[in-house]
């Protein structure tokens, strides 16, 4: 007796013996009569579904209505879906009822539970009498739906701090806060490599602003921090504001020396940074050195990381080539997402070198986006402000994108003490969960008044760490340790030589009314002649802005960007490595030939530059001694500096400026080329009202401690000779 086939293997086989001739398949429609009306076109389109779906519905179209119920015949075949196993095998069909253009086929599918890569298979239509088939194969994508956790290992802002830090914490204990050493980037890359044991799909993430900031940049241009960063091996590395600050031909030197690891392969990506042909960073093409993202593969499925590079903030305040562009955050982003989940991918991280608040702006302006890691403002995510320290929202902060789809996004603080650890959970192309820490980097060395703390209390700090995930002990990597080590030991001999003194902690401050740090300087700290913090500003900006002036010796006042001034100085000796700590970057001082109205042009500079973006910008903010001012944010560009008085050189005699006098203003080179929006200075300097003194900045406040000081303790000065004397925060 002859077995009965299944319809769907005859269809198949008919398919197969169809093939192996070259006359038109068998089954492609009914071709026209002579006098007859032709037949309707037919047409079917790809199919796309999730596993759990069930089914892929392939759409089919005629050019015109049908002229009476049509049948039309299909059969899936294998291409990466198996039969059985993630469809169901045999013909499907359908009628398309008279009257109606358009029907529907669909294959069954199945959910195998396992995350695994997308498969496909391909529809061919076997029979449609009455029709024309204009095509008769389609393609069906089955897309994976089980959930896929990726866990995202970051940093950022570390700017060449490669040697831990003594800072204070306070964690409750008997004796209250102490100092313990912070980070180092040898803990950075035991953290990481601890963490990578104990974690499945792991990518390590750098955010950006990798160098500039420390002697290990002055002196090695980001050879040291390439090697360091090499021990952790990152996967991608976004590119930051200050990765510009020597130009983008030194930027593409530490681009190489991170390149000089063959065990090591380290992307970097920024999606909206395009150099020019032929100019350093693209030699040939615009992506020898940049890519605008990376694509990582996990259990077969796809997640696409997209670089973004704050734009304003590096033109305007770092060094890039003019002939370098730096496109829209938002636009980029949206156009990569889109190139992305055209190819496919819908599992989506930025990687932005942005800002916190401008993060949380991106996600909800933009579609497809499931995390954002960040760096630029220096964030600190996570229950941590219990301890004293600065933190500013939730690690993760959960926000939605403009999908009104779940986004997450986090921070890892700065200055290599933080690794952020953050899972994210990808189902059906969003981000159905996430959780993590933010791991603070800690030496095992508490101390009080300089003295080592002992037991009980040793113990109860001890066991206090242990009971919170967000702290760890971390011993230092052997392997980066040693690379740190030669590049130490050459640092040490420059900047172990004392110059001077600080009589009282000289605090880091921006902006009066916007906190930074953490101890005496996270509040209204007030100083020895009674400066206040939150009134006047930053102590160290001051004493810097000063220390320009005296050294300036044919200026009449000085100017100075809070940004440009790094670090608190603490009460202990000045060491040259201070100085350069304090004051990182390659400038010089340059005098300007001003009017008095285009002093206070360039005072309304900073300020508007700080306001057009007051989470990303407050490096703008001025300083200036021998001059003094109360700033009001509530009101326009123009107005927010009143009583505007400059000092006498050598005398303690104030008088209103005076807009049609002449006066000579000393600032660094980087504002008279007007970086940080100080155009009125650019203007001045490309006029030819510019002499570059071309001392080192760094080396002008040397000399100050040196010469003028002659040995005596620095000191913030009085309340009425800082440059702030009252202060209306912006709205």
């Amino acid at each position: 007796m002859t077995p009965i086939r299944p319809r769907w293997l005859a269809l198949t086989a008919l398919l197969v013996a169809g093939a192996a001739f070259a006359a038109p398949p068998p089954f492609a429609g009914s071709p026209p009569a002579a006098g007859k009306p032709t037949n309707p076109t037919l047409s079917v389109g790809d199919a796309v579904a999730y596993e759990g779906d069930g089914l892929l519905t392939f759409h089919l179209t005629l050019d015109r209505p049908a002229p009476s119920a049509l049948r039309v015949n299909a059969v899936p075949r294998p291409g990466s879906a198996r039969p059985a196993k993630d469809y169901r095998p045999g013909a499907v069909s359908t009628v398309i009822p008279k009257g109606a253009s358009e029907g529907t086929l669909r294959v069954r599918i199945y959910d195998d539970q396992v995350v695994g890569p997308d498969v496909s298979l391909t529809l061919q239509i076997a029979s449609a009498p009455g029709t024309t088939v204009a095509n008769r194969t389609a393609t069906g994508t089955i897309r994976d739906d089980d959930p896929l956790t990726v866990n995202l290992l970051h940093i950022n802002d570390h700017h060449s701090n490669l040697q831990p830090v003594n800072n204070t914490l306070n964690l409750g204990t008997s004796g209250g806060a102490f100092t313990v050493p912070f980070g180092g980037f040898p803990r950075v890359t035991a953290k990481l490599k601890e963490l990578e044991t104990q974690l499945d799909n792991v990518v390590k993430v750098h955010a950006g602003d990798a160098i500039t900031g420390t002697l290990f940049y002055s002196l090695f241009k980001g050879e040291a921090d390439a090697d360091l960063m090499n021990t952790a091996c990152f996967d991608v590395f976004a590119l930051g504001n200050h990765e510009f600050d020597d130009g983008d031909a030194n930027l593409a030197a530490f681009l190489d020396f991170l390149a000089a690891d063959p065990n090591c392969e380290t992307i970097a990506i920024s999606a909206n940074v395009v150099p020019e042909i032929g100019t350093p960073l693209a030699p040939s093409t615009a992506n020898d050195y940049i890519q605008p993202y990376a694509i990582k593969e996990f259990q077969g499925q796809k997640v696409g990381f997209i670089g973004i590079t704050v734009a304003g903030k590096t033109q305007n305040s770092s060094q890039p080539l003019e002939t370098t562009q730096f496109l829209d955050e938002v636009e980029t982003t949206q156009r990569y997402v889109d190139e992305l989940q055209a190819m496919g991918i819908d599992n989506i991280v930025l990687v932005t070198h942005y800002g916190y608040q401008n993060d949380l702006a991106l996600a909800q302006a933009v579609t497809g986006v499931d995390a954002i890691i960040g760096g630029d403002s220096h964030t600190l995510l996570g229950d941590l402000g219990k301890y004293g320290l600065p933190a500013a929202g939730s690690y993760p902060t959960l926000t939605t994108n403009a999908d009104d789809d779940h986004v997450c996004v986090a921070q890892a603080w700065q200055y290599s003490w933080v690794v952020g650890q953050l899972g994210v959970t990808f189902q059906r192309g969003k981000a159905a969960s996430c959780a993590g820490a933010p791991h603070l980097l800690l030496g095992d060395s508490f101390r009080r008044s300089n003295v080592e703390i002992g037991e009980p209390e040793r113990s109860q700090i001890l066991a206090t760490i242990d009971a919170d995930p967000q702290l760890s002990i971390v011993v230092s990597d052997p392997g980066a340790q040693a690379v740190l080590d030669v590049y130490a030991a050459q640092v040490d001999e420059l900047s172990k030589q004392v110059i001077g003194t600080a009589g009282e902690v000289l605090c880091e401050r921006r902006v009066p009314s916007v906190p930074r740090g953490s101890g005496v300087c996270a509040g209204n700290a007030v100083s020895v002649f009674g400066a206040e913090l939150a009134v006047n500003g930053g102590f160290s900006q001051q004493v810097v802005t000063d220390a320009f002036l005296a050294r300036a010796f044919r200026a009449d006042l000085a100017i100075q960007n809070g940004g440009g001034v790094r670090i608190t100085i603490p009460e202990a000796p000045i060491t040259i490595g201070t100085a350069y700590t304090l004051l990182p970057f390659s400038n010089t001082l340059v005098e300007l030939t001003l009017s008095g109205q285009e002093v206070l042009n360039a005072i309304e500079d900073g300020l508007a530059f700080y306001a057009s973006n007051p989470g990303g910008n407050t490096g703008a903010f001025p300083y200036g001694s021998n001059i003094r001012w109360d700033i009001d944010m509530t009101q326009p560009k123009g107005s927010r500096a009143a009583n505007v008085q400059v000092r006498e050189r050598g005398t303690d005699n104030w008088s209103a400026i005076d807009p049609a006098a002449t006066y000579i203003v000393v600032t660094n080179s980087f504002l008279a080329g007007g970086g940080d929006g100080y155009a009125t200075f650019r203007a001045a300097r490309d006029d030819g009202r510019a002499v570059d003194t071309f001392i080192n900045y760094a080396q002008g406040f040397i000399d100050y401690l040196v010469q003028d000081l002659d040995g005596d303790p620095l000191f913030a000065p009085p309340p009425s000779d800082f440059s702030t004397q009252s202060f209306v925060p912006l709205p």
